[in-house]
């Protein structure tokens, strides 16, 4: 296929609003400008005629749009997770299970409201048990609305009194929307004190540790729950166990190398 015939290809694909798409895959190939509306429609016909006699022109076309849509993506991920390498991996105040010292971390972004990240809970209880050497950092990004906020302020705070990941089971395991009482019923089932809690809850410090997380998840270009950080990967959305597994086991093999 001629860089020519390819570029007004993979512009069709996209529309055929105009060539400056092709121009932008394929920069020797000819601007929108160089061709009269005659000859633009003349390229149209061709290309629909040569899509009606193979339609894989087409898959390939949108295949080759996609490839070069996930390797920029990658490639923006890397960076930005270079970038903001300290805020993922070192921030001394994050709350953490597993393994501290692990070879591996995973950073979760979740929202504690999320049916997906509440799915995802045992799965990665089951990771953590059988990988001993993965330290988990947990991001609390409330991102669905008050519900997540009073939440995600309770489960913060909760690490004022060693009760973090307890506190997180308690009520991310809990159907209801969060009100004053099942927080107190929530911080007393985990052997909190109630009115600490309540008090940290209301705290400068538990408001800043979220809008920091936020914060973070906006540079990510995080835009939902659950999202995973592992080694130079973004991984979004609800993964099982053994994807997160298999993501776990490609960074320990990137850091040997």
């Amino acid at each position: 296929m001629t860089r020519f015939l390819r570029a007004t290809l993979l512009a069709a694909t996209c529309g055929l609003a105009c060539l400056s798409g092709a121009r932008a895959a394929d920069p020797a190939a000819p601007s929108a400008s160089a061709f009269t509306p005659a000859q633009r429609t003349e390229i149209v016909s061709i290309v629909r005629d040569a899509m009606k006699a193979d339609p894989s022109i087409l898959r390939d076309a949108i295949k080759a749009l996609q490839a070069d849509e996930d390797a920029r993506a990658t490639a923006e991920a890397q960076t930005a997770i270079v970038a903001h390498r300290h805020d993922l991996f070192a921030n001394q105040g994050d709350a953490e299970a597993g393994n501290a010292h692990g070879d591996v971390t995973v950073v979760e972004f979740y929202d504690p409201r999320c049916p997906y990240c509440r799915k995802m809970l045992p799965g990665i209880t089951a990771m953590l048990e059988k990988d001993h050497a993965v330290r988990l950092v947990y991001k609390d990004i409330p991102v669905l609305g008050p519900a997540s906020t009073t939440e995600s302020r309770a489960i913060v705070a909760a690490q004022n009194q060693g009760g973090y990941v307890k506190m997180q089971q308690a009520l991310m395991s809990n159907p209801a929307q969060p009100t004053d009482d099942m927080i107190r019923d929530a911080a007393k089932s985990v052997g909190l004190d109630p009115a600490r809690l309540a008090a940290d809850m209301k705290s400068d410090a538990v408001a800043k540790r979220i809008d920091a997380n936020l914060a973070l998840a906006h540079a990510l270009h995080v835009t939902g729950t659950p999202t995973f950080v592992v080694g130079e990967q973004i991984i979004p959305g609800m993964v099982d166990a053994g994807q997160l597994e298999q993501a776990v086991a490609n960074a320990r093999k990137h850091a040997e190398k």
